[in-house]
């Protein structure tokens, strides 16, 4: 499948079966932290980039494919913002005629200000967006957005939405080490959040090789001033652990392609589920993904990932892959 994947263990929703409409890496941010890598370039444009039937196609097959209980939710995350995809809100409309499943939205949160945007994701049973600064220049220096994209606009977006959705709203906040993690930097973030209101507040760390490789994950001192500030309703959410399924594409190779695109996999994870899902051809599987060109290894803090070749990550070790090979 090309975009469909997993399911893979999520921090925030158990088991979750991944769809991306959009290509790689089409985004309106281009965060200091995201495990995407940099966006080149920026776009804000909405459009069909990818046929909607062809993706409710493949969401149609993965849940034919799954037994009850292999799916905790069904969840948007794209190759960079999901709501850039125009008929983002028939597909949620497709998907809950056909199951019961739950369905989230993980995104920026930036297009929360359009009423289209608003009426098309109000049909999910969550929507994540993201809130990492509490001021413009924190805004501009960590989400690097696209220029009109001013931060003004994109927390009443925020706060617009909140008042118009039944549904449950996540806010996620990434912290990075000596950005948003100061008292200061996270008092402004609590006033925000204060105003619009959310269900939970998921205080998240970079945990996977980001665009930039001076950014680090905030103390643990930090973590607990942001609790203390962002109140009861927020919590430290953690690396999520778990199997990650490679039985979704019509092949290993593409299964382990499509997921390691959108969540680039420690190695020691890939080798897991290797042992899994293809026993005694680890090593030929891992030659042939070295050998396909379309993946890549970066090491971070001597921890080696996986992820697709054509991610831009800055001055991070770029391993060669045959080292992969074990």
């Amino acid at each position: 499948m090309k975009y469909v994947f997993g399911p893979v263990p999520s921090r925030r929703l158990g088991r979750s079966l991944g769809i991306d409409p959009i290509p790689l890496k089409t985004c309106n941010w281009n965060c200091v932290y995201c495990q995407l890598g940099r966006t080149i370039p920026l776009t804000n444009r909405r459009c069909e980039y990818i046929p909607r039937r062809l993706i409710l196609s493949e969401i149609e097959k993965a849940l034919k494919k799954h037994k009850p209980g292999d799916i905790d939710w069904i969840t948007f995350v794209g190759s960079g913002e999901p709501t850039l995809h125009s008929g983002l809100g028939w597909l949620i409309r497709q998907i809950k005629a056909r199951t019961s499943l739950p369905v989230a939205v993980i995104t920026n949160g930036a297009l929360l200000y359009s009423p289209d945007v608003q009426e098309e994701i109000s049909a999910a049973d969550a929507v994540l967006p993201s809130l990492d600064a509490g001021n413009r220049r924190l805004y501009r220096k960590i989400n690097r957005p696209w220029p009109k994209l001013k931060f003004e606009l994109v927390i009443e977006g925020m706060k617009t939405f909140r008042k118009l959705y039944s549904g449950k709203l996540w806010v996620e906040v990434m912290l990075v080490k000596g950005l948003n993690d100061t008292e200061q930097a996270l008092q402004e973030i609590a006033n925000v959040l204060d105003q619009m209101k959310p269900d939970q507040v998921h205080i998240n760390l970079p945990s996977r090789p980001p665009a930039e490789s001076w950014v680090r994950p905030a103390d643990p001192s930090s973590l607990t001033q942001a609790i203390k500030l962002f109140g009861n309703i927020s919590k430290v959410v953690s690396p999520a652990k778990g199997d990650f399924d490679l039985g979704s594409g019509d092949n290993l190779l593409e299964a382990i392609i499509g997921i390691i695109t959108r969540h680039p996999m420690q190695e020691k994870e890939l080798l897991a589920a290797l042992e899994k899902w293809s026993p005694g051809e680890v090593e030929k599987t891992l030659a042939t993904l070295t050998s396909s060109g379309q993946a890549q290894v970066v090491e971070r803090y001597g921890t080696r990932f996986w992820s697709a070749v054509d991610a831009h990550f800055n001055n991070i070790n770029k391993v060669n892959q045959r080292d992969g090979q074990r």
